[in-house]
């Protein structure tokens, strides 16, 4: 014999809490129908940028029944992973590297998937309904389903803020072919307020509730493969994993609590750890340090490019040694960006026999371009 509806929405609260989520809530497959069509003008304006996966899931990220027609309802989780202090404060240790609050410790997702799997197993042998499970990696548009069941609303800055928690959730969901009474929606409570527009260092809003990622910090530091683009890399400052600025300076964040997950609370060593430090890292090293971290997933280069970005800015000169090291390195990425943090931390004379030293014809394009912005600001000065 199945159990009723009402029995299984408590199974569902009751186990939920139990594993560590802190909100539960349950919508509709139809319940975001206008999230398809601003997700495909997003995408037609190229602010996707690099991230080709998200034109090429466009079509299923649209709508969860394409995805998986079966769908009747959808569960949506979320957990808390508040701060213990505000990340805007590490921003004012340009010696020391601020990284995005979610990745100072497990990568979240394995966390959340295997507690995900857990609830749907106890919940499909309760109900008999088929399910699956997503987070955050598959094509599924968490945020406004987050919205249609009544977690939170996607703010300004278009992720999603709660009453209760801020802007410090982790979304997943259980999709099922059982059929569960919906929670309502909630409303939008951003009001008058644009203070996460505001604090963006490299306006990457072109309006409320719009997103260019292409100037996002998070997407230059994380998705973003190249080189850093110069008009950026000053605003960067000593953001080396991710920018929580727009989350931070959120009013509602008043109401947020610490994450009680021990494996989402910050590991000590990725506590604004000293740029003169990670700028040492080689493969083997950085390897060893992101074990189990999502900083692992950009890779040894991409990660020392950000640390050199954060070094340029430091205005530490003392880290001119360790940046002049990586000129040697293998990567081209990696030397191109110790040339431009370089130019921020020697004078034009030393920078100009550096430049003559060097004939690599793949940073060749990054001399000139340091040369210039150092004859630039000695102009300024």
């Amino acid at each position: 014999m199945r159990t009723s509806t009402s029995k299984l929405r408590a199974l569902i609260e009751r186990e939920a809490r139990a594993l560590g989520f802190n909100a539960v809530a349950v919508t509709t497959p139809d319940a975001a129908p206008l999230a398809g069509g601003r997700l495909a003008q997003f995408v037609t304006e190229g602010f996707h940028g690099s991230m080709a996966w998200m034109e090429e899931t466009l079509a299923r990220r649209g709508h969860p029944r394409t995805l998986w027609p079966e769908v009747q309802s959808i569960i949506m989780l979320a957990m808390n992973y508040g701060p213990d202090s505000s990340p805007l404060d590490d921003l004012k240790h340009r010696d020391r590297a601020a990284i995005s609050v979610y990745a100072r410790n497990r990568d979240y997702h394995d966390i959340i998937k295997g507690r995900l799997k857990e609830l749907a197993s106890k919940f499909a042998s309760q109900s008999g309904a088929d399910v699956k499970v997503f987070v955050d990696t598959a094509p599924v548009m968490e945020k406004p389903l987050a919205q249609s069941s009544g977690i939170g609303w996607q703010g300004k800055h278009t992720n999603l803020v709660s009453r209760e928690f801020g802007s410090w959730l982790f979304l997943g969901s259980i999709f099922t072919t059982a059929e569960l009474a919906p929670d309502e929606p909630e409303i939008d409570h951003c009001g008058s307020c644009r203070s996460c527009l505001d604090i963006c260092p490299t306006n990457a809003f072109p309006a409320p509730y719009r997103l260019d990622a292409r100037r996002c910090i998070s997407y230059l530091t994380i998705e973003n493969k190249g080189p850093i683009p110069h008009e950026f890399r000053v605003a960067i400052g000593n953001r080396i994993y991710g920018c929580d600025d727009c989350l931070a300076v959120c009013p509602w964040n008043k109401f947020a609590s610490e994450a009680s997950e021990a494996k989402l609370v910050a590991r000590e060593d990725l506590r604004m750890p000293t740029l003169a430090d990670l700028l040492t890292l080689d493969d083997t090293a950085f390897r060893a340090r992101f074990s189990g971290s999502p900083i692992k997933r950009i890779g040894r280069d991409r990660f020392i490019r950000n640390v050199l970005i954060a070094a340029g800015n430091s205005n530490e000169p003392e880290l001119a040694e360790a940046c002049r090291a990586l000129l040697a390195d293998e990567a081209p990425l990696v030397r191109g960006a110790a040339i431009w943090a370089l130019s921020r931390l020697l004078d034009r004379e030393q920078l100009q026999q550096l430049a003559r030293d060097d004939s690599d014809p793949d940073v060749a394009a990054e001399w000139r371009l340091a040369l210039a912005e150092s004859a630039c600001r000695m102009d300024a000065h």
